[in-house]
């Protein structure tokens, strides 16, 4: 009987070792930035970038916000973890950082550093809040590190955790509002000596919720790509490194943001143009003129019509008035003796009564 506990143990013992080598063989799986430039150049396009080399913009429809769009939160071992719905959420929403473009929209910065989700927190009583952290900022710089009002994504705490999270987002003209009462989640952890924030902490959410929180395990997969399950995440979280076996990895097709722009300006001065173009043909079909045909000859005006043409010459003008002046004879006044006073007509309806004097009037 000992001998078969034995032989059980021992067995146990071999198959927990050869657990614990799978599990590292797993976590020693190590690729470069080749694979995040293969494998993405699928669902987006590079883009060479003056600041951070090559981004990348994925091919998502209008409104696409990192962290917002398309995917929710579990609590795994890490921390709260954002789960994408998009297949190659595996990738910009765990390694590297996004940041706004006017022109592309969010791009994404490729990095070698895991984390549940690179984002900031913020709490404040009634919301929960995060927002997506920005290329090159560290974690160590804790509340003073500032993001747009608008790039923040608030939810009312009973929400936090939902899977269609997305329906409940407050909307960003509260977020002043929210920001300004609310405080910086400093839950910092760090997984192989790398720091970032892990979110709210389970007991806080439970409370503020009223509802358990499930916590999901965290498996690593052999390959691109996640699965949830009710209890477990399988995520690809390889190791990461710059170079492919010594050689500089790099896109296949690369677009160039400066002929890219240039592109745009023309695209736009070409617009212009065609509209300034069909201005004139608008206007003549409003205004319908007849047309000369080129062998028509023009009509002259007749002579009696035609105006002369007159100099504007000052000292023929002067020399002219001159002469008038001196041809009119000047009018003659009569004296003041000798003028007749023109009877004045009066109206019979606007005489007024004359004042009897009774003094004089012995009647």
């Amino acid at each position: 009987m000992k001998t078969i506990q034995k032989a059980v143990l021992l067995l146990l013992l071999i198959a927990g070792m050869m657990g614990t080598t799978s599990q590292k063989a797993t976590a020693q799986v190590s690729v470069s930035f080749q694979m995040f430039y293969d494998n993405l150049s699928v669902y987006g396009s590079w883009i060479s970038d003056p600041n951070y080399g090559y981004v990348w913009s994925p091919k998502v429809g209008a409104g696409f916000a990192p962290y917002r769009t398309n995917g929710y939160w579990i609590l795994t071992d890490y921390g709260w973890t954002w789960v994408s719905n998009y297949s190659w959420g595996w990738a910009p929403f765990h390694y590297g950082r996004w940041f706004y473009d006017p022109y592309y929209g969010w791009l994404w910065v490729p990095d070698t550093i895991w984390a549940p989700a690179w984002v900031t927190w913020r709490y404040c009583d009634g919301y929960y809040g995060w927002a997506a952290i920005g290329p090159n900022i560290s974690i160590s710089i804790g509340s003073t590190y500032s993001v747009p009002y608008n790039q923040w994504v608030f939810v009312r705490e009973r929400d936090f955790g939902r899977r269609n999270i997305n329906n409940y987002y407050v909307s960003t003209s509260n977020n002043r509002t929210i920001i300004g009462k609310s405080v910086v989640i400093n839950n910092i952890k760090t997984n192989n000596g790398n720091r970032y924030y892990a979110g709210p902490e389970r007991n806080h959410v439970q409370k503020r919720t009223g509802n358990a929180v499930t916590h999901f395990g965290l498996r690593e997969r052999n390959s691109p790509g996640q699965k949830l399950s009710q209890t477990e995440l399988q995520l690809y979280k390889p190791r990461v490194e710059r170079s492919n076996k010594g050689k500089k990895a790099f896109p296949a097709i690369v677009t160039d943001r400066k002929s890219s722009n240039q592109n745009r300006e023309r695209r736009v001065e070409q617009k212009m143009n065609n509209e300034e173009r069909q201005m004139p043909q608008r206007n003549e079909r409003r205004i319908e003129q007849p047309q000369r045909q080129n062998n028509e000859p023009m009509r002259k005006m007749p002579q009696h019509r035609q105006p002369e043409m007159q100099q504007n010459n000052p000292q023929e003008r002067n020399q002219e008035r001159r002469q008038y002046n001196q041809q009119a004879e000047p009018r003659r006044m009569e004296p003041s003796s000798q003028r007749k006073e023109m009877p004045q007509r009066r109206n019979e309806n606007s005489r007024r009564p004359v004042k009897q004097n009774h003094e004089n009037n012995p009647h």
